[in-house]
């Protein structure tokens, strides 16, 4: 009998080919299992909650302090949701870049849902026709340069108002992160509506603005059982999202006044038949006419007006004034900065004159206190979570579809392998490596990158450099007696100092008209 033969008898017993089935599938099976990625590494969670009771109120340094342990890509398992964190410029790369079609959609926390009408924002919308034509209406006229530049005259009034008033106030100090906070709201509300507050009351409606928008940042901030176990949202058990529904309704009433007024104002224009061929002289105005005659296929509604309208305000107005506060606690922290940049600013403007804006560019040093700030103190240091609309594989790992995307910008800006002396506070390396705001770059990304790339960067950049320039170029600045200086962070969605910053400003230009 053949070898073969022999063979053939024993594989027709059925326990024998039994066998040999199960070994074959079996042998599939686990080829199949190593060619598949794995979970990425993570901390052991308990049944039920995962990591939740393990999380700490400073996420940023917490997922630093896990990368550190198990590597550059950490998966936590928080209640019913699985959150990925990277930390690493090439990881970054891949989701941002690699799959950034993949990353391009949210996870919406659902505060954030009754904060923008339901996702209608560009912030939260998710990725598809509906958001590019957000982005594109935004892009078109509201954010782009010649607009930006065209509604100079609003940066600068209100910069000057803030000058002369500290002015006023010779040997007082003052509170920078309140003036910053007034001075963006003011720029960002008059170029949405333009000088169209009601019966003058533009203090109280300045104020009213800084309270909603604080108290929506703080319901951002907090964690909501809602986002953790989804099951129980329609309870809404911590009464969030029904105090952010409140905080919407009181901006909307605001949003109704004033488009109300707009709509009158363009139909008395339009009965005279004074509307033809003129410019739009603020960005609601456009959004009016564009509802009107915008594309039928995705049309701009009333909802997505408003909801505009509240990511102007408030992811404008917190971003940038706590930017600026951080440049300038850091800069009285180190004289020598503060000496250098005033030197470039006095051979630039000089001291008999004040700041244009047009001299911006020719302040490279002050760039760089910009770019260093935005490192070492990113506005969003996690950005705003990524939600993957398929599985995929990053770094060699499985990352579910569905699962919350966190990019810890702010470990990467401060990985010790990139910066050399990463927690010191040293424009100078900006002064010799020309980093930018694309996101092309991903050890240094302070507006995100890809599709989702902050769209307001160049509004940012103006009121940054701006006021920071005029500050320092219109009064030398020092903390009060016995006041030590804090630089700790307090983590949010929007990254702020912990202790507001409060200086003592001394004029230093030689003709105190200019101060008026």
């Amino acid at each position: 009998m053949t070898p073969l033969s022999t063979l053939l008898q024993k594989i027709s017993n059925p326990y024998t080919l039994a066998v040999i089935i199960f070994a074959v599938f079996a042998w599939h099976y686990l080829k199949s299992k190593s060619k598949r990625s794995a979970s990425p590494p993570g901390p052991r969670g308990l049944p039920i909650v995962g990591n939740l009771l393990s999380l700490e109120p400073e996420l940023h340094t917490y997922f630093m302090g896990l990368s550190r342990i198990y590597g550059p890509i950490v998966k936590l398992q928080l209640g019913s949701k699985v959150s990925i964190v990277v930390s690493s410029p090439a990881l970054a790369r891949q989701v941002l870049k690699d799959h950034d079609v993949t990353f391009a959609n949210r996870d919406v926390p659902d505060a954030a849902r009754f904060a923008s009408y339901g996702g209608s924002d560009i912030v939260w919308n998710p990725y598809g026709p509906e958001w590019r034509m957000l982005r594109k209406v935004c892009a078109l006229k509201m954010l782009s340069s010649t607009t930006l530049d065209s509604v100079y005259h609003f940066r600068r009034r209100e910069v000057r108002q803030t000058v002369a008033y500290l002015f006023s106030r010779p040997g007082s100090s003052v509170n920078l992160g309140d003036q910053m906070f007034l001075i963006v709201a003011n720029v960002i509300t008059n170029m949405l509506w333009g000088d169209t507050d009601q019966n003058n009351e533009r203090a109280s409606l300045g104020a009213k603005f800084k309270k909603v928008i604080s108290e929506k940042t703080e319901l951002l901030d907090q964690p909501n059982l809602s986002d953790f176990f989804p099951s129980l949202t329609r309870f809404d058990l911590q009464g969030l999202s029904k105090r952010m529904h409140g905080l919407t309704l009181e901006l909307d009433q605001i949003f109704d006044k004033i488009i109300d007024g707009h709509q009158k104002i363009d139909g008395e224009l339009e009965s005279k038949a004074e509307d033809n061929n003129k410019e739009y002289k603020d960005f609601l105005q456009f959004l009016l006419k564009y509802k009107d005659e915008g594309d039928d296929k995705i049309p701009l509604t009333m909802t997505h007006i408003k909801a505009l309208l509240i990511d102007m305000v408030v992811g404008g107005t917190e971003t940038s004034s706590n930017s600026v506060e951080f440049a300038m606690a850091e800069v009285i922290n180190k004289p020598e900065v503060m000496i250098k940049a005033q030197e470039e600013l006095d051979a630039v403007v000089g001291k008999d004159n004040i700041v244009e804006e047009s001299q911006i560019p020719k302040l490279p040093y002050l760039y760089a206190i910009m770019k260093e700030t935005m490192r070492l103190h990113p506005a969003l240091p996690l950005l705003v979570p990524h939600c993957p609309s398929d599985t995929c594989t990053i770094g060699g790992y499985t990352i579910p579809k569905g699962s919350r995307v966190f990019i810890n910008e702010w470990a990467i800006h401060r990985d010790p392998l990139i910066w050399p002396n990463p927690l010191e506070f040293d424009p100078k390396r900006f002064m010799i490596d020309n980093y930018d705001y694309s996101g092309n770059e991903f050890t240094y990304f302070p507006f995100g990158s890809g599709r989702r790339i902050c769209a307001g960067i160049g509004m940012a950049e103006r009121m940054f450099m701006y006021s920071l320039a005029t500050l320092l170029h219109s009064f030398h600045w020092k903390l009060p007696q016995k006041v030590k200086l804090d630089l700790t962070e307090k983590f949010g969605i929007v990254m702020k100092l912990k202790t507001p910053l409060v200086a003592i400003p001394t004029p230093r230009l030689s003709d105190p008209s200019l101060y008026c």
